[in-house]
């Protein structure tokens, strides 16, 4: 790596964004936006009810509580090259063994090998990183990454529904899954090795700045360095007794219960108002392509506004599109259910982990990452059997949905009361470790 801020005129950072894009692409996709697909090729063929079905997201996000906080303390100590390789390595296996499926409770233990890759190899750490490279540029990197992931999005989804169509004799899900698994084994160690952790560690700085852009103040004779000077980063046990942290993480936790429930269940319900996977596959394709866009919209609002009044105002507005999908009873309606629901996911997207870099700084930013996830990861746990449990028992998805969509707009509303903390101005040995006012 070079010492000069840019390679091939490009700063290094801009480069990491894109490789952040790919590498989210063929972790996520596959595993979490082609769910739906994957369960109706699976309902097909073994005969589970919506409910089980629906336990195998839950059962991701049994491993996300329990391993977030132990994945941000790894993000923090090994850094992201270390944990892509090995994470992109343990998804791959996980594909596999879902390759092999042949009951119930090897479908749930192989998506908790494939959620555990994926938590070690991809989206913390790609964050983490992204937050170490960008400062001033932070909503709109991590928000160029996300349009990386929704261009694989929008090339998986159909090919993936195309491959495990049960109506069709085609490759099949089990041979699709296993083809997965090969390619990303064979991807992790190439990308692991274009991973740059920190850019300091190759004497850059964050943004591609160079150094006399951001001048050190020298105290005067005498005088001591105010406790800003000291530090502005939280470390992670100050983070947890602020206000905003849970609000957050709270806040994320509601708007993103909707997101895994439309994964597991679009095709589903689709399946019931008579329309082919296939179709359900162009629907995810058209709220992930007006998502790309709003990536960008978001990461700009979000460098501009203050960033938890943008954070309410799109989600918001993928509250109102669950509500519109509730509702919907034709191909018109969802599709417009898509643009909007890509509207308000896109641009809440690469917001919810911009303001913890905002707030908290970049020290501990992996340690705060993962402990935030605990309280989303618990509410995440029961929105897909949920929405399972409330369809097999009341014969449709209106109460489900309904439900979701009341708890989305909840979550909009704890990111509006999130006020960015401070830690105290005060001489360092003296301070008190953290003030805050909501």
């Amino acid at each position: 790596m070079p010492s000069s801020p840019r390679l091939n005129n490009v700063f290094y950072g801009w480069w990491l964004v894109a490789i952040s894009g790919f590498t989210m692409s063929i972790a996520t996709v596959p595993l979490f936006h082609a769910m739906s697909l994957w369960a109706v090729a699976l309902e097909y063929q073994f005969h589970w009810s919506r409910t089980q079905l629906g336990f195998a997201l839950a059962f991701t996000r049994i491993e996300g509580g329990v391993m977030g906080p132990i994945e941000g303390y790894l993000t923090d100590k090994w850094g992201t090259r270390r944990m892509v390789l090995v994470g992109l390595t343990i998804l791959g296996i996980g594909f596999l063994l879902f390759g092999r499926v042949n009951s119930l409770w090897m479908f749930y233990g192989a998506y908790m090998v494939m959620a555990l890759g994926q938590g070690l190899g991809s989206w913390l750490p790609m964050m983490t990183m992204l937050n170490h490279w960008f400062q001033r540029r932070r909503a709109m990197a991590i928000g160029w990454a996300n349009v990386g992931s929704r261009i694989g999005a929008l090339a998986l989804v159909p090919a993936i529904a195309w491959a495990v169509d049960p109506t069709e004799d085609r490759i099949g899900w089990s041979m699709t899954a296993t083809i997965i698994g090969v390619f990303v084994i064979i991807m992790a160690v190439p990308l692991s090795r274009l991973i740059r952790n920190r850019p300091q560690d190759y004497g850059l700085r964050p943004d591609g700045d160079p150094p006399e852009t951001v001048p050190q103040a020298r105290p005067s004779q005498g005088q001591q360095p105010s406790a800003s000077a000291v530090t502005t980063d939280f470390t992670a046990s100050q983070a947890l007794k602020t206000p905003a942290f849970w609000l957050i993480s709270f806040g994320h936790g509601f708007t993103s219960m909707v997101i895994l429930a439309i994964m597991a269940h679009l095709g589903l319900l689709m399946k019931d108002q008579g329309f082919q996977v296939q179709t359900t596959a162009w629907v995810v394709a058209v709220y992930t392509a007006v998502a790309m866009v709003f990536q960008l919209v978001g990461g700009y609002m979000g460098d501009r506004i203050s960033i938890r009044l943008a954070l309410f105002l799109f989600t918001s507005i993928q509250a109102g599109a669950v509500l519109l999908l509730t509702f919907s009873n034709s191909l018109t309606m969802f599709y417009a259910f898509a643009v909007l629901f890509g509207m308000g996911f896109g641009g809440r997207n690469p917001l919810t982990v911009a303001i913890r870099g905002d707030y908290f700084g970049r020290a501990s930013f992996g340690k705060i990452m993962g402990l935030s996830t605990v309280p989303m990861n618990v509410l995440l746990l029961i929105s897909a059997p949920m929405a399972g449990y409330l369809r097999d028992t009341q014969g449709d998805y209106t109460l489900a949905f309904l439900l979701l969509a009341a708890f989305n707009f909840l979550g909009g509303v704890f990111f509006l009361l999130a006020r960015k903390p401070q830690l105290a101005a005060a001489n360092p040995s003296t301070a008190e470790p953290v003030s805050q006012s909501l």
